[in-house]
């Protein structure tokens, strides 16, 4: 299994209030015309294929588009303000002074294949390190979302640009030479279980670069694709 073509869910019901989803999601086939969408469902989901770079795009687009309503809101909001009462300024004051806190961190995301992202924890650490940005994921299944946040200053803003260039080629480059294989062992006893694990503890000195990711019913083995065959080639002998 190449990563050169994944699947992710997107969640548009956040746009009901502003957007017919219909056209919306019209308006991001035209787009991104690489991608393949699946149907509307009533929930406001919608099942997307393509390469992560076509994704991150159109993930870009989507943003755009929720910061552009959010100012119109905001505009709309302010036309029809009226006098507060004394008793409201205080509260209005501590919102204002949180919100300027929040606008001294600036945030940047990314959108990573959740093996990739694990690989590249595993055996490039230092991509996800870098001089005050602060970098954590959030995985959901096969995709896990990178957030890098840095200061708002004009130098916290260009480490937070490097961090993020970082890990985007990085993840360009794994995505060439990876492969993942699946070993399943859900109908093995609870015995067998054990000694395969036993088994791909002492692989892992014979193919330091091999990630090993053990689930209840299977092993996933990422790698380069001579790791991974011979990895999984001594499994199965």
């Amino acid at each position: 299994q190449a990563f050169l073509w994944v699947t992710s869910t997107l969640n548009v019901a956040v746009f009901r209030d502003h957007l017919v989803l219909e056209d919306l999601v019209e308006e991001m086939k035209k787009q991104s015309p690489d991608l393949s969408f699946g149907p509307l469902q009533h929930d406001g989901k919608v099942a997307v294929q393509g390469s992560f770079p076509a994704l991150r795009v159109l993930r870009e687009f989507l943003l755009l588009k929720a910061k552009s309503l959010s100012e119109e809101d905001k505009r709309e909001g302010k036309s029809h303000q009226r006098p507060r009462r004394k008793l409201q300024e205080h509260r209005g004051a501590t919102e204002l002074r949180n919100s300027t806190g929040d606008a001294h961190r600036e945030k940047q995301v990314l959108v990573l294949d959740t093996d990739i992202y694990l690989y590249m924890r595993s055996f490039h650490p230092r991509a996800f390190q870098g001089k005050d940005v602060v970098i954590s994921g959030v995985t959901d299944g096969d995709i896990t979302t990178v957030c890098i946040e840095s200061a708002g200053s004009k130098a916290g803003a260009a480490q937070g640009s490097r961090a993020k260039k970082m890990i985007e080629n990085y993840s360009i480059e794994l995505q060439k030479i990876l492969w993942k294989e699946r070993i399943c062992f859900k109908e093995r006893s609870r015995a067998e279980k054990q000694r395969y694990k036993q088994l791909w503890e002492r692989l892992k000195a014979r193919y330091p670069k091999v990630l090993s990711i053990p689930y209840d019913t299977h092993l996933d083995v990422v790698g380069t694709s001579a790791d991974v065959f011979g990895f999984t080639e001594e499994v199965k002998r």
